[in-house]
């Protein structure tokens, strides 16, 4: 027979690391499930927090009252007639008879 090499044999003394976050994170997940659910309460106020709120009451507006004028005045502008002035003519092409 061949030498095949050493032969490796694991003798279960790894780190469990692994297995301990994996619990701690379960426990935290969980934790915070039933707070989130309400079946842990921390803080305090034992869901007996008054939720109902009072309004008061509207009053409808009084129809004695005046209302606002909105009333505006048309301007007045000033026109004068415009005067006549005769027209010249510029047309080179036209000829005058005397």
């Amino acid at each position: 027979m061949t030498d095949r090499g050493p032969t490796v044999i694991n003798t279960g003394r790894s780190s469990n690391t692994g297995w301990a976050v994996a619990v701690i994170l379960a426990v935290v997940v969980i934790g915070g499930l039933l707070m989130f659910t309400g079946v842990i309460n921390i803080g305090g106020s034992g869901g007996g927090t008054d939720v109902n709120v009072n309004v008061p009451a509207v009053e409808t507006p009084s129809t004695d009252a005046k209302p606002a004028t909105t009333e505006t005045k048309p301007a007045t502008i000033e026109t004068k007639p415009a005067t006549e002035t005769p027209a010249t003519s510029t047309d080179a092409t036209k000829t005058t008879t005397p």
